[in-house]
């Protein structure tokens, strides 16, 4: 690995522009939209059962845009009754953006907020540390943030024994039919590594929650990413959109030709990404894993 590849975390700007080209050419949120529509009015069904207040607790909430979308389904699931949401998000930056979005958004009047700005493992350690028995929550999501855990297997144990009678906990990840994992698989060891993230998709997930014998449902959606652009050269678009897929600053004026030559080649196969109307669509699907709470 050329020793001028650094990681695209340790650039805070790029790696933030990079995750909105991401957004902005994948049918990301479309897919979990989708998912909270058809799937989530069901997952819930329960989850209030004789309960004055529903406690939700979103564990890397990001800029609340999901969360508010599955705050509206409880909502109409239980309309009228209390929810109070807990948000636990490392980032000061989305916070801010969060709770911009809540002042901004109809509808919130039976929904008490309060925003913690913590990693998982640090919520996790507070926890443990300073209450007795720490709280129990009726749901609790994940979403798109396990690969910033770096004891995966501890943290799914934790937070699935902060789960109260009917609850459930949602986790969103990339799925193991997707190109991420063949990519990940095939060059993880040639890209430049930090501690901040980790390869993981359903597939590793689902092992790790077999071996703790914790009873789950995983559903899979079809996303795709539009990387036409990273076939252009020079293309900023597709430059920051080359960042984003191999988690690398300024993967194309950086990386080992022959290293960009492969990936390149590999991108436009079947196994990663379909060819439809000119474009290039990289398989970005997404596996929604439903954990249950210990009858």
């Amino acid at each position: 690995m050329a020793s001028c590849m650094r990681s695209l975390f340790s650039d805070h700007g790029r790696y933030v522009e990079s995750f909105r080209r991401f957004l902005n050419n994948s049918t990301e949120h479309q897919c979990m939209q989708e998912f909270m529509d058809k799937k989530l009015p069901g997952i819930i069904a329960r989850i209030g059962e004789g309960k004055a207040e529903i406690k939700i607790l979103s564990v890397g909430g990001g800029a609340g845009e999901v969360d508010l979308q599955i705050l509206s389904k409880v909502q109409a699931q239980y309309p009228g009754i209390c929810i109070n949401n807990e948000v636990v998000e490392p980032s000061a930056e989305q916070i801010v953006k969060y709770k911009e979005l809540v002042a901004k958004t109809s509808n919130m009047e039976n929904i008490k907020f309060s925003w913690h700005k913590e990693t998982s493992s640090e919520y996790q350690k507070r926890m443990l540390e300073e209450e007795e028995e720490p709280p129990k929550w009726d749901f609790i999501h994940m979403i798109q943030m396990l690969y910033y855990v770096k004891d995966i297997p501890a943290t799914l144990k934790f937070f699935h024994g902060l789960l109260a009678a009917n609850a459930k906990i949602l986790i969103i990840l990339v799925s193991g039919t997707s190109g991420w994992e063949k990519l990940w698989k095939k060059y993880g060891s040639r890209l430049p590594r930090d501690d901040l993230c980790q390869y993981v998709t359903s597939s590793d997930l689902a092992q790790i929650l077999d071996d703790l014998g914790i009873k789950y449902e995983c559903y899979d959606l079809v996303s795709t990413m539009d990387i036409t652009d990273c076939f252009i050269d020079g293309n900023e678009n597709g430059d920051l959109l080359w960042d984003f897929l191999t988690e690398t600053c300024n993967f194309s004026k950086t990386a080992p030709l022959d290293l960009k030559a492969e990936i390149m080649k590999d991108l436009q196969e079947p196994e990663f990404s379909v060819k439809k109307e000119g474009k290039v669509l990289f398989n970005n699907n997404l596996s929604f894993i439903v954990v249950e709470a210990n009858v």
